[in-house]
């Protein structure tokens, strides 16, 4: 055996030996492309839904949490019969800035609190009151669309002094195929 074949053969078993690491490797692999339980969808609820009595008879506030048990999405829009438009928000440092979408992470909330990310009813047909139901149909990335009936409470409401501390109450959540 010379040294150009003991070379030759060194360099077909490293091959070798990488492209079955390689192999192993992706037997492992949790990117949600193959089957079963590594192929998680995301699993999406809202809840504690509400919108503060507007002060303004154009627009208003609406906030709500997004929870979900399954694989990650994406919010992409919002719509409601109730407005010309409805748009997302953020609010950082005390601007609020509009938003083209939101992530909402695997296994994780997304929330809209006052102070934070929210959406806005803009252009109302007419001032909802307190006691009145807000519809709301949220849009996204992978999964079905989902209507929540968004309460109208006083324009004061904070759902910590109410005891609202979960994000499954109030919020008459259902999923709908567009």
């Amino acid at each position: 055996m010379n040294h150009r074949t003991t070379k030759h053969r060194a360099l077909t078993g490293g091959a070798l030996a990488l492209t079955a690491v390689l192999a192993l490797a992706g037997c492992n692999d949790d990117s949600g492309s193959g089957s079963g339980a590594t192929a998680k969808k995301p699993e999406l609820k809202v809840g504690g839904a509400y919108v503060p009595e507007p002060t303004m008879a154009d627009m208003a506030a609406g906030f709500f949490t997004l929870t979900n048990k399954g694989a990650a999405d994406k919010l992409t829009s919002a719509t409601s019969d109730a407005a010309g438009a409805v748009t997302l928000h953020s609010t950082k440092g005390g601007a609020m800035k509009e938003e083209k979408s939101f992530d909402v992470p695997a296994g994780g909330e997304l929330a809209f609190v006052s102070g934070g990310n929210h959406v806005m009813f803009e252009k109302l047909k007419h001032k909802p009151k307190k006691g009145e139901k807000v519809a709301l149909t949220l849009h996204f990335q992978k999964s079905d669309p989902i209507t929540v009936e968004m309460p109208v409470k006083e324009a004061t409401y904070s759902p910590k002094q109410h005891g609202d501390t979960t994000a499954s109450h109030g919020s008459n959540a259902s999923h709908k195929s567009h």
